[in-house]
């Protein structure tokens, strides 16, 4: 399409890292004819596990990583894109948000979350990140995910100091609300959430009705990592 790079730039969720997006990001690839593809390791995650910034500083420095393109996000690495895509919209040209959301719009609900992943991150320091991760993926919004070995042990390469890094910094109650700033983002913009997460599908409903030029649209069958669930979709 005239205008737009042929780049497509990856963005993981919380625990995982650019690897989760491999198979996908190929297939995708193949069938739009697009060959450059980027794929970003979020602070505190894979090859970015020493890397410690907090959300905001994170979003612009996945944009200078990425390059201009497509920004797909998912979970953490969707609110990551979102706010890449207010911070660099001479980079982020277009935006596709898997079960994201734009922050919790009170400081009372900020400080809850904040006071909630502090707690997640001590333990994390106390179990190590086996543990955690089977603590972490019991949660009914991972229940669709299909057992996938190679998936548990790329989880497994993050750090302790890593995750709880994240968990600290890159939250949802250490991130600002941006529900009012919607209107602000200039990329043409999908925005997906699994037809099994109603929490998410609400959320991405009303993300995308804040929006000037973007669309909304559930994966059936699937939860809260859509992508992973039914990636053919």
């Amino acid at each position: 399409e005239a205008g737009f790079t042929d780049r497509l730039v990856f963005l993981h969720g919380f625990t995982q890292t650019h690897h989760h997006w491999h198979d996908l990001a190929f297939a995708l690839g193949t069938r739009l004819g697009v060959t450059n593809l980027a794929f970003v390791d979020l602070p505190g995650h894979g090859l970015s596990t020493t890397d410690l910034i907090g959300i905001e500083a994170c979003a612009d420095a996945a944009a200078n990583l990425g390059g201009p393109g497509t920004y797909v996000g998912s979970s953490m690495g969707g609110r990551v894109a979102l706010l890449a895509a207010l911070a660099r919209p001479d980079l982020v040209e277009r935006l596709v948000l898997i079960g994201a959301t734009a922050g919790l719009e009170d400081e009372v609900s900020r400080a809850a979350r904040r006071a909630q992943d502090d707690e997640r991150a001590d333990r994390l320091e106390d179990v190590g990140v086996e543990q955690f991760l089977d603590e972490w993926l019991d949660a009914p919004m991972f229940a669709g995910l299909p057992d996938d070995p190679a998936d548990i042990a790329h989880r497994r390469r993050n750090t302790s100091a890593g995750l709880a890094h994240s968990l600290r910094t890159c939250g949802t109650g250490t991130q600002p609300s941006i529900w009012g700033r919607l209107h602000e983002v200039e990329a043409p913009t999908l925005v997906l959430a699994g037809a099994d997460d109603a929490k998410f599908a609400a959320i991405g409903a009303r993300l995308a009705a804040g929006m000037d030029r973007a669309s909304f649209a559930t994966i059936r069958g699937a939860g809260h990592a859509a992508h992973v669930e039914s990636p053919a979709q």
